[in-house]
Order: structure tokens, then C-alpha cells, then sequence
């Protein structure tokens, strides 16, 4: 039986590498930091990562806590246009960037974080 991409990254120590990244650069951006409440950017990452972790094979906590995923849904109430969109990526980019994993997997990764992206769109400007 093959491994998942979630095993093949290394499981949950990869995850919790690029949500701390990606979050850490959140933390400090213009754009971005301000669609998040300010107690909320440590519950932002865990749902991200158990997010994550199970779209990529991992524990279903994600589900197990919250339900079907539903990204659109849970993001309909920020504005997200191309600006927020390009923002997350460049957080996003500078995090996968960052891991210690192979470049195959990066790219596999940042592939769906692209495509993720992008459907979260909801706004023209």
C-alpha cells in the first residue's frame, strides 16, 4: 500500500512547520492581519493544519471537530479579492519555501494551495 503525501511530507511536524510559517508572516502583514480577530491567529493555524493534515491523508481531526470543510462557505464573510489572494500566496510561497521536504512535494503542494486560493476569490475589488 502506498504512503499518503501527508506521510511522505512527514506527517505532523511538516504541517505544523508551514502553518507556523505561513502564520508568523500573517502576523506582520498589512493585508492580511487585519481579517483576523486579534485572540484568533493561534485557532486560525490549528484549523488550518488539521485542515491540511487530513486533505492530505493525515488524522481526520478536522472533520471529527468541524464538519465538512466547506472553504468557500467558511470564507464567505471576508473580503477576499486578488489583493488578499496574492498576499496569502506570498505568505504561503515563503512557508512552503521553507520546509524540508523535496521539491516534488513542494510542488505538489503548492499546486493545491494555488487552486485553493484562487477559489477562495469573492470579491472583484
Amino acid at each position: 500500500m502506498s504512503q499518503s503525501f501527508y506521510e511522505r511530507a512527514g506527517g505532523e511536524k511538516t504541517f505544523n512547520d508551514l502553518v507556523s510559517h505561513f502564520y508568523a508572516l500573517v502576523a506582520v502583514n498589512p493585508i492580511l492581519r487585519p481579517m483576523y480577530p486579534e485572540n484568533d491567529l493561534h485557532g486560525a493555524g490549528r484549523r488550518l493544519q488539521m485542515f491540511l493534515e487530513q486533505y492530505w491523508g493525515g488524522p481526520t481531526t478536522y472533520s471529527d471537530e468541524r464538519g465538512h470543510p466547506r472553504l468557500r462557505m467558511r470564507h464567505g464573510q471576508f473580503h477576499i479579492s486578488r489583493k488578499e489572494h496574492d498576499a496569502w500566496l506570498i505568505c504561503m510561497k515563503d512557508a512552503v519555501n521553507g520546509l524540508e521536504i523535496g521539491d516534488d512535494l513542494k510542488a505538489e503542494l503548492w499546486q493545491y494551495l494555488e487552486a485553493a486560493a484562487a477559489a477562495m476569490i469573492n470579491q472583484a475589488e
